[in-house]
Parts: C-alpha cells; structure tokens; sequence
C-alpha cells in the first residue's frame, strides 16, 4: 500500500473544496474547549467519507476510525482549537469573531486530518485499523488529557502528528529523533509582606523588594546550583501587588511559566523552587506561598517512527526538503500527553510563502496554503507505509 499517483490527482481534485473548509475554519475560530461548530463540521465530514465517527470524546474532540477493528492500529492526531489574538492579516476570510484567531494553524492541522481523511478511504481496503484523533483545547494544554483519559489512544500502536512551522519554507519540512518539546509548569508565587507607610520603610515587611529578590534569586540558582547540562527556564510574566504610591505592599503575586527538557528532571524543579522561594522570603522576614502547575510533559520523538517518516518524506519531497531539527524547542504541546503508553513522532510544516510568515501566536500570521497538500500528501504516505510494514508482521504471526 503506497502513496500513488492516483492519490496525487484525487488530492488534486478534492483540494479546491478543502481550502474552502480550511478558509471557514479561519473566519469562524472557536476557543478551547469551546470548538462545538468546528466539531460539528468535522464529524460530517468524516461521515461524509465513510469513517466510524465518535463525537463528544474529550468533551469537544471528534474520533474516528476506518478499516479492521482488530490488529494493528495507527494513530493521526490534529488540534482544532484557536488563540484569544485580534487577527490583522487584512485575509477576505479573516476571522470574523473579534479577538479570537487561529494564530498558531489549528485550522490547517484540521483540514490536513481531514484531507488524509478523504485519501485513506481511496486506498481501502486498507491493511490494518486507522484512528483519527481531532483534539481541542491544545492552547491550554488540556485537551489531549481530555481525549486520553476518554479512551482515545486505547490500542493504539503509534500516531503521528504535526505543526506548521513558519521558520520553514512551504515543501520542507523538520524532523526530530528524541526530544523535541519542552516539559512545561506554570508558577504562582504569593509573596507576603507587612504594609506600611512608604517613607518608614524600616517598620514594614515591603513584598515588592521581597518580590524582586525571588525573581532575581530564582534567575541566579539556575545558573549556580542546577546542572547546566540540563536547561532550566523559569520566566516571570506578570507582577500584581500594590495599592498607593506611597503605601508598603504587604502582598504581591508572581505568576510565571518554567520549562525543562528532561522530564525526571522536571519532577524535581517543583520542590527545588519552593525551597529557594521559602529561603528568600523567610531571610527577609516574609511569607511565601508556591503554587506549581504540571502543564505538559515534554515530547519525545520515538527513533523508529521518527525515521519511518522522515524516509517517507525523502522519497516523496527529496532529501534536499527534509530538514533534521538540531535543537529541541522550549514551547510546549500537549500531543506528550497522548504518548503515555504509546509510540509516536511529530513532525514541523513548512509554511513560508515567498514573503515570509509572521510567527505563530501574531495578529499578522498568514500560513501560505500551499503547506495544506504537503502535509495531506506525507502524512496519507507515512500512515499507508506504516500500515505495510505492520501487515507483514501480522500476517507472519499467523
């Protein structure tokens, strides 16, 4: 079972009606957890094609399967959900709701399930099971846990997925073996001061000076008591605290995102953090209270799968386009949740047009269109060449 030139002119033919859906992706996005229209067209669609559909799986994810229901089973994860950005591309189908855009290429990542869809029932009677996974809520790292905690990765013996990538030019594409995202934790730090008046600092606890020693603190352990061999990254992103300008802060909050690669590693930074907030503050006469979030564990790449694809992508868009990724990002993607017990591999999507791409997450992102096929067309590719290799196997244990 391969990747045909058949394949290529029905891709061709249906690809016109998929950018139309993509484009009222984009106009109509929906926040996390709140994907039910995009839900709604998904599982048509699907059913539309001939797929096992199952709706509501993860609160809003949509599951669908095709082919045996016994023996191997292949897995295509794609996230649906889009960003709170107010969009500025200026695009006829730009999103019609004010302040919610699919900044990150949710709604590409959508309609690519969609279009490996509608190809993989060209290619039946297919070899073995094929599971489709639309994921919400990825933006807050919940949706995954949602769909894996439903059953959806139940019997799965691999799954793919992919990220549009605006570093790359449309027809590349990244791989990466082991580690390709960071395992990330949100940190609420409430520092606990005595007020007073402004001009007697002496009889006060100030929250705000104890405050920016944890900040600075925290910065200045990093680099002096953890191994620098595995990178840690504990980012301040907002200060509350304060009444008057001439008033002691008797109380600031510290909210903040940490990242780290390696995921035992990353057990250890919670209660690393709490003693060297409780040092600080307690040396300056205050309080501390740590709160610490898991918000997803890192992604990490299984080598098999990884070169399985990346051999895919070589033989269909020429070595030339297949870039290996040297370094892991410090972003995080919830798809590390759905790898608890099973094997898998992500990939990144070149979508640079001739002028660039602003990057993901911006007002101004505008992915060229022309990364839909590409990605259809390795990913129908990829699962086809998985599902021969695991006939074989099937069929010499028999």
């Amino acid at each position: 079972m391969t990747f045909t030139k058949s394949s290529n002119k029905l891709l061709a033919e249906f690809l016109p009606d998929l950018l139309a859906l993509r484009r009222h992706l984009h106009a109509h996005p929906e926040l996390s957890g709140e994907e039910h229209q995009t839900a709604v067209l998904v599982a048509g669609e699907l059913r539309r094609y001939g797929w096992r559909v199952r709706e509501a799986v993860g609160r809003t994810g949509v599951v669908a399967e095709l082919g045996p229901s016994d023996g191997a089973l292949v897995g295509l994860r794609v996230d649906m959900d889009a960003l709170p950005v107010d969009e500025k591309t200026g695009l006829e189908y730009a999103s019609r709701r004010q302040g919610v855009m699919h900044a990150c290429g949710h709604d590409l990542h959508t309609c690519i399930g969609l279009g490996v869809a509608r190809l993989l029932v060209a290619q039946q009677p297919l070899l073995t099971g094929v599971r489709l996974l639309f994921q919400p809520a990825e933006e807050i790292a919940a949706g995954a846990r949602w769909m894996r905690n439903a059953g959806a990765t139940k019997g799965l013996d691999a799954l793919f997925g992919v990220h549009v990538f605006p570093d790359l030019p449309v027809g590349q594409v990244g791989v990466r073996s082991g580690s390709l995202t960071a395992a990330a934790g949100e940190l609420e730090i409430e520092v606990l001061g005595e007020g007073g008046h402004g001009a007697r600092p002496h009889e006060a606890v100030d929250a705000i000076w104890v405050a920016a020693k944890i900040v600075s603190g925290l910065q200045e352990s990093i680099s002096r008591c953890l191994d620098a061999l595995h990178p840690v990254v504990i980012s301040i992103g907002r200060i509350e605290g304060g009444s008057a300008f001439n008033v002691i802060a008797e109380r600031v909050r510290l909210l903040g995102t940490v990242r780290c690669l390696d995921s035992d590693f990353h057990e250890t930074l919670p209660s690393w953090i709490e003693e060297k907030v409780q040092s600080i503050a307690s040396s300056l006469g205050a309080k501390a209270v740590v709160n610490y979030r898991c918000i997803a564990p890192p992604v990490f790449n299984d080598h098999e799968l990884t070169a399985l694809l990346e051999s895919t992508a070589v033989n269909l868009l020429g070595r030339q386009n297949v870039l290996r990724i040297e370094e892991p990002s410090l972003g995080a993607e919830d798809f590390a949740e759905l790898l608890n017990g099973v094997r898998g591999t992500m990939f990144r999507l070149g979508v640079a047009g001739k002028d660039g791409c602003p990057p993901l997450h911006n007002g101004q992102f505008c992915p060229d269109e022309d990364s839909l096929r590409v990605g259809v067309e390795l990913l129908t590719a990829t699962i086809c060449t998985w599902m021969e290799a695991h006939s074989k196997i099937d069929i010499k244990k028999e």
